[in-house]
């Protein structure tokens, strides 16, 4: 792992000079960057076909290969996120809570970078270049340690970014990426204590446990996405099924996407059937409770208790009839991974205790969970959706990349025993 442990070294190097960069620096390297990827459009598309190819040719499902799929649209997309983020205001050198102390002493908190962020995470380029970018305006370098099915793609992205950042003045250590994909990579992350300030995973379940369990450098937790759609017995059912059919559907293969539909029992003989007539048009899978198959009969596949905890990235769906929102809650705190939550009503009552009882990163109201993202959330893009509670929760844009320090101001004062 010498390779790797160069690396750091140089990201190390490269992070005292970043630090202290300036907005106009941070924000032109930025510009050059999302100007480089439309220009070398076609360079990327190469790459990502290739990816693409390894792909199929090796059975990954249609699910994970959209998420690895790059479009013209989609470039274009990633360079609107950066010019987006490069429009953010800097979260680096802002003082608060500036305060005199009875002594005379002027103490405030100022935003200083993390230093050197390590990101492990799988087939979905589009994070190398917002992992990236966010990491550049925060004032942080970062190295980046993507999966084999992408392998191709990231060296593009990270190739044009480099020379974009050095091309504006910046190191081009500010991002690297790790050129070895098997698990040694992984191990050699997690023991740079010292060189690394934050390790992120993102992935499924069992990189994420893995690294929290094994890390030696303090992690970040993204967690997996086992979100729940709760509809209540007020809700307007037709809403109710067209955000059923969002949340599931608009792109199965992200973490905000919807795995369980809990509906009241009191409208679950009408509700189910108008939620089943959206879902069937893109073969959605049905694994319900017994009520469940009660009312749409066989065609819906007996549901097991794995189902409930389990994240699909499919077009499956594990369903449940419940008694009322203290069931539905119970369900969720039991098989939910604290990602996104939605209920669906027209009581305000039902949807206050909702709010308040269900603990998830983020939880909705009368919409769809598909909204959990950096972008949607104002942030111009993010680094990951954090399901802990410490730092940072939820999507992770420029603000949760940066840390603080106390500034004292004196004149002369020293410390009576």
């Amino acid at each position: 792992m010498t390779d790797i442990k160069l690396q750091g070294a140089a990201a190390k190097a490269a992070s005292a000079r970043l630090s202290t960069s300036s907005t106009v620096e941070k924000n032109k390297a930025l510009i050059c960057i999302a100007e480089a990827l439309v220009a070398k459009m076609q360079l990327i598309l190469d790459a990502n076909r290739l990816d693409m190819d390894a792909a199929r040719n090796n059975g990954m499902s249609n699910s994970l290969m959209d998420r690895l799929a790059l479009d013209p649209g989609r470039v274009e997309g990633i360079a609107a996120g950066v010019r987006s983020v490069a429009a953010l205001d800097d979260p680096v050198g802002v003082t608060e809570k500036l305060a005199t102390r009875p002594n005379g002493l002027i103490i405030g908190r100022r935003t200083v970078p993390l230093g050197v962020i390590a990101i492990i995470y799988e087939a979905r380029p589009n994070v190398t270049v917002d992992a990236a970018v966010l990491c550049l305006k925060a004032g942080n370098t970062v190295i980046l340690r993507g999966g084999k099915e992408a392998f191709n793609t990231n060296n593009a992205f990270v190739n044009i970014m480099r020379d974009s950042i050095e091309g504006s003045g910046l190191p081009a250590d500010a991002v690297s990426l790790v050129q070895d994909t098997t698990r040694d990579s992984v191990g050699a992350l997690m023991a740079m204590s010292g060189v690394i300030d934050v390790l992120i995973p993102r992935g499924g379940a069992g990189l994420i446990n893995h690294v929290v369990s094994n890390s030696r450098v303090p992690v970040i937790e993204t967690g997996i996405g086992n979100c729940h759609v709760y509809v209540e017995a007020s809700a307007d059912l037709e809403m109710a099924a067209n955000i059923v059919y969002n949340a599931k559907c608009r792109r199965v293969s992200v973490c905000n996407a919807a795995e369980t539909l809990l509906v009241d029992r009191r409208i679950a003989d009408t509700f189910l059937p108008m939620a089943k007539e959206l879902l069937d048009a893109k073969g959605t899978e049905l694994r319900g409770c017994a009520e469940t198959r009660k009312i749409l009969g066989d065609c819906v596949i007996t549901a097991t208790e794995d189902d409930f905890y389990t994240e699909f990235l499919d077009y499956i769906l594990a369903v449940k009839v419940v008694g009322g929102v203290d069931e539905a809650m119970s369900h969720i705190a039991k098989y939910g991974s604290k990602h996104s939550e939605a209920v669906v009503t027209n009581d305000y009552s039902i949807s206050q205790k909702f709010l308040a009882g269900v603990d998830a990163a983020a939880v909705y109201v009368n919409a769809s969970t598909a909204f959990t993202d950096g972008g949607e959330f104002g942030l111009g893009a993010e680094i990951g959706i954090s399901t802990q509670k410490i730092h940072a929760r939820g999507p992770m844009g420029l603000n949760q990349l940066v840390s603080s320090k106390f500034i004292i101001y004196g004149n002369g004062q020293i410390r009576q025993a």
